[in-house]
Formats: structure tokens, sequence, C-alpha cells
């Protein structure tokens, strides 16, 4: 926790709780879904959390499933994390959960149902130079040491 620097945020549905880290070794806080939704078999969908979060600088929020959702709601990241940027906070800029039902049956999401987590990570960026080689050695190309 850094009492110093608070994360902005903004709910835009007042019964939304503002998210927390449930225990002292946490690193990720739960989102949840703030509409109820039905997901049909195969289908991908982007749940309302009711959350503008402001990134801060020299971060990004990295969504991820909770370990959980599959498990108990047949639930993935069609794509494994979600990225959110640090200018990605703007009054119409709401944090969504982008899920994929991998089951045949059709899923029941409820408002208040956690399925994914956020998890603040320092990001630096760079400067690109082309070059016409990087190395003299190929390590053996892609999935070379599996």
């Amino acid at each position: 926790m850094n009492p110093i620097n608070p994360i902005r945020i903004t709910r835009l549905d007042k019964s939304v709780p503002i998210p927390k880290y449930e225990t002292s070794g946490a690193v990720g806080f739960d989102l949840a879904s703030n509409e109820n939704i039905e997901i049909k078999p195969e289908e991908i969908k982007l749940i309302s959390t009711g959350l503008i979060i402001a990134v801060p600088k020299g971060y990004m929020l990295m969504i991820a499933s909770r370990s959980s959702t599959p498990r108990k709601k047949g639930l993935m990241k069609p794509h494994g994390i979600g990225v959110i940027d640090q200018d990605y906070c703007g009054p119409n800029d709401e944090i969504k959960i982008q899920v994929y039902n991998f089951t045949k049956v059709t899923v029941k999401i409820e408002k208040g149902d956690r399925l994914a987590q956020g998890i603040f990570v320092r990001v630096d960026r760079f400067d690109f130079k082309e070059v016409q080689k990087i190395k003299k050695n190929n390590r053996g190309g892609f999935g070379s040491t599996g």
C-alpha cells in the first residue's frame, strides 16, 4: 500500500465497491462484474466493471483472470491478459473484462461476481534503433529450448 500516491478512481456506479487487496501479500485486486449478463457458448463478451482507473506514470494495469474463474465459471480471457495504458482514463474509458465462454452451456454472470484481477506493473519505454544484425549466432529459433 502506498498512502502517499493513491490511485485515482471514478465509480460510474456508486454501488460498486472501491477495489482493495484482500490480503497483505496479495499483488492483485479483484475486479467484478457491474451487470447481469449471459455469455453463450464460444462467445466473447466485454463485461462492465463500473470503474475508471488512472494508471500512474511508469506503470500499466494488467487485467488477468482470477485463478478460479475458468474452473467455476467456464470463462477465460481470450488473449491471456488485458493491458490498460496510462492514458486510458477519460470519462468513457471504463475498465471492462473481456471473457470467452469455452463451455457448451450459457454462463450467467451476476453483478458483483469477481471475474478478474488488476495488477499494477512497472514499465519502461525505449527508443528503437535499426541494426543489420543483433548478434552473430542463432540460439536455435522459436521453441529451441523446449
